[in-house]
């Protein structure tokens, strides 16, 4: 079993112990630490026609055919391995390592991907989960994507309107993180510093609670999430003070979900809701293809079902 993720992902910590406790060697490797902590070798030709070879790392030596089933979390980006290059030099050995060890780690023959990288970039793209989501019948925000000041100031006058980040902050120079959570947006605020890249801006849906829900194959796991103080992002608070109660998942959006991940290629999907006041409707938010669950109180058994996802069509 090979688990890519980096040191610092105790999500992985999890699937990784329940795999010790059902006895499957596993290997955990960050991509990332390639160089003298991480060498390989794979070749192909003649009478072999996949990859064949090893990756060696100080504790673990892998063959590549040996591997059954492969666990890809988060590994650490491989510009951050080579930051102390020149911009140049640093974007060029970045690419020929995630096309060259990245290239082999993707194609890993009759492996089972929980989920396969490629599919979880497919699955990334928020106007793509927007769009698929609809296409399902789910129910989405009215969505704007532009750079155009004049209708985004436009949609802003329907208000009330809220925009959001479609990725995460980088990391600053020195390792810090900062966050941009969702918030409330009025066309006063809005200028021509709009055209300088995309914007994403929703309608503000009026909502009791957020529902959380981890697909894992075909295992639903739900959780209604409410703020003390009613916030409009829950992830921007105390996540001590977030209540966590089990939600049903009205059949039709549990059915809607497993499309969605076909739709995809995927085996895992974190789903956020906001359940809309008085009729408690259930519109989709965004599905996170590789997201984090170990803060769940149903922690303990998705580790499991992840496990379980991992070892099906390998052992049996």
């Amino acid at each position: 079993m090979l688990v890519l993720t980096s040191a610092e992902d105790v999500t992985a910590n999890l699937v990784i112990e329940v795999l010790n406790e059902r006895h499957v060697q596993v290997a955990r490797v960050d991509p990332a630490d390639i160089g003298t902590d991480l060498l390989f070798g794979a070749s192909i030709g003649d009478e072999h026609t996949e990859w064949d070879g090893r990756l060696r790392t100080p504790s673990r030596d892998i063959g590549l055919a040996e591997v059954g089933a492969v666990y890809y979390r988060r590994p650490t980006s491989y510009v951050s391995r080579f930051a102390c290059l020149p911009l140049v030099e640093q974007q060029f050995s970045a690419a020929e390592a995630q096309h060259g060890l990245g290239g082999v780690l993707r194609t890993l023959h009759g492996a089972v991907y929980v989920s396969h990288p490629d599919a979880i970039g497919r699955a990334d793209y928020k106007p793509a989960q927007l769009q698929t989501a609809a296409q399902l019948g789910l129910a989405v925000p009215r969505t704007l994507v532009t750079n155009d000041v004049r209708q985004a100031r436009t949609f802003a006058q329907q208000g009330p309107v809220v925009y959001k980040s479609f990725r995460g902050v980088p990391p600053g120079p020195d390792g810090s993180r900062s966050a941009i959570w969702t918030q409330q947006i009025t066309p006063e605020e809005l200028d021509e510093s709009v055209a300088v890249t995309a914007h994403l801006f929703q309608q503000e849906i009026p909502k009791i609670a957020d529902a959380r829900v981890t697909v894992i194959g075909r295992k639903v796991f739900a959780h209604r999430i409410s703020t003390p103080d009613g916030a409009l992002d829950w992830r921007s608070g105390d996540w001590e003070q977030l209540a966590h109660d089990p939600i049903d998942v009205p059949e039709p959006i549990s059915n809607a979900l497993c499309a969605y991940l076909d739709h995809f290629g995927l085996v895992f999907g974190a789903f956020d809701f906001a359940l809309e006041a008085e009729t408690e409707r259930w519109v989709f938010v965004e599905c996170n293809p590789n997201g984090q669950w170990a803060w769940l109180p149903d922690a303990d058994a998705m580790a499991q079902a992840i496990a379980d996802l991992l070892l099906e069509g390998w052992w049996s």
